[in-house]
């Protein structure tokens, strides 16, 4: 599956400067046309704790601005039980805008520090 180029690059850029540990993991983003997913992972041990998507609450089409809030409220729940309370946000790229934003205030919403 190709990437545009540009998200990429940006990519590129922010994984050089943040990465998760455990005491603080790091929340990657990803969406497609038709999902959105979260999960948080521990990048020192190469794990991933928790994850949440679209796809567990029932959606079969597009995803939209109130079902990512739902999927971080998810993710901050299943965090919140594992134990997780401090991460650090990975929008993988992605702008900061719509359904990308919409997730982490769900899961700022949810108990999450970040």
């Amino acid at each position: 599956m190709a990437t545009s180029v540009g998200r990429t690059r940006r990519k590129k850029s922010i994984r050089r400067k943040i990465s998760g540990t455990p005491e603080r993991p790091r929340i990657s983003v990803f969406k497609s046309n038709t999902r959105i997913s979260a999960q948080i992972i521990d990048d020192l041990n190469g794990n991933t704790l928790v994850a949440a998507n679209s796809s567990e609450l029932g959606a079969t089409k597009n995803t939209n601005v109130e079902l990512s809030k739902e999927v971080g409220k998810k993710l901050a729940e299943k965090a919140v039980a594992a134990g997780i309370t401090e991460v650090i946000f990975d929008r993988n790229g992605y702008i900061y805008h719509g359904k990308v934003k919409a997730l982490a205030d769900g899961a700022r919403e949810g108990g999450l520090k970040f």
